[in-house]
């Protein structure tokens, strides 16, 4: 009995040593595998192009069902990212959800500004290519109205032309983890230091944002995230589930756009030094911005762990806005996984239809 004891205990390491070696080598196939293969085909849906101009795209989504709410929805994505976050792949896209559900839905998307484009301001986008968009979208559908639902930055310009155009033609408006006290933005605050952070000569200089100055500027929200992220991949490299959505949400995340010059220099003096939101002194153009004239039927849902814009810094929004029949709600997750992946299908795109559903009519 102790010479089998004995044996097995001299065979047991041995059968270890055998099982790691047939998981590192099985890891690093699947490691070849992943660089060697393509990335995620993203952004998919079919889709009619109806404005392609500079910086600015208008999207048309393909219907996916017979009966369409008359209400037609238009998606704002923020200006420093790709609209692709709002349509991954099948079965996890939220334009794929939205057709499915019902909705007619068109995309206010971005690219990179035009070198001409440098000059252009944030009255160029509130007052340009926001109502452009609407007014195709109208044309378009047939139908005096629409519900406009706005993303981070996007949110902003929504709320900023919906408060200068209290008459509509909106007949909803929507904001995810969007912005108004960016004084609680303290992260943002410290890199847009003006003691240190000289955004005159940084536009001067190049005439824009670089998109590279901006990727930095986000990663270093979260310094170890990436490691970390890199990490939990080479643990997961036989999922392949995991490496899906990983590819697709590192993919998203690293294709950052530069903002144009002026645009930049305009938003970051009235919203990040001078918080002018918050403070009630916001001007477009000359124009007084007030919040309050927003009364329209009015949706803000906050990510609970929203690293780039914390509840601080959007929930304060509700409370600005002069609907009486508004709602916020703060959902778990952060600022990409509210609107995308597998929370934000069982919580926040359930919720959007519910409450557009009696609205959209």
């Amino acid at each position: 009995m102790s010479g089998t004891g004995a044996q097995q205990s001299t065979a047991d390491p041995i059968a270890a040593a055998r099982v790691e070696f047939d998981r590192a080598l099985q890891r690093n196939i699947k490691g070849l595998g992943y660089f060697a293969s393509p990335a995620p085909v993203l952004g998919a849906s079919a889709k009619d192009v109806l404005i392609d101009r500079g910086t600015m795209r208008l999207y048309h989504y393909h219907p996916r069902v017979d009966e369409v709410y008359r209400v037609p929805i238009l998606l704002v994505m923020a200006t420093t990212n790709r609209g692709y976050i709002f349509d991954m792949v099948p079965g996890q896209s939220f334009v794929e959800f939205l057709l499915d559900a019902g909705y007619d839905v068109f995309m206010l998307d971005w690219t990179a500004p035009r070198a001409d484009e440098g000059k252009l301001t944030l009255a160029d986008y509130v007052l340009g290519f926001l109502p452009e968009a609407i007014t195709r979208v109208l044309d378009e559908t047939g139908e005096p109205d629409l519900t406009v639902v706005g993303y981070c930055f996007g949110g902003v310009l929504s709320v900023l032309w919906a408060a200068l155009h209290p008459d509509g033609p909106a007949q909803n408006l929507v904001c995810f983890t969007t912005p108004v006290d960016f004084a609680a933005m303290e992260m943002f605050q410290a890199w847009a230091d003006p003691r240190f952070f000289d955004v005159d000569r940084l536009v001067d200089t190049f005439g824009q944002c670089p998109a590279d100055m901006l990727y930095q500027a986000f990663d270093l929200l979260r310094p170890g995230a990436r490691i970390a992220g890199n990490i939990r991949l080479f643990d997961n490299l036989w999922n392949d589930e995991f490496v899906k959505s990983y590819r697709m949400f590192d993919r998203w995340a690293a294709d950052m756009l530069p903002l144009a010059g002026e645009y930049f220099r305009e938003t970051t003096k009235k919203l990040m030094w001078e918080n002018r939101l918050m403070a009630g002194t916001m001007d477009v153009a000359g124009r007084a911005v007030d919040l309050g004239a927003i009364t329209l039927p009015f949706l803000h849902v906050v990510a609970e762990h929203d690293h780039i814009v914390p509840s601080a810094a959007s929930a304060p929004l509700i409370e600005r806005v002069g609907s009486t029949d508004k709602e916020q709600v703060v959902l778990k997750g952060g600022h990409v996984s509210l609107v995308a992946g597998a929370n934000a299908q069982k919580r926040l795109w359930p919720k959007l239809d519910q409450w557009l559903q009696e609205r959209s009519l």
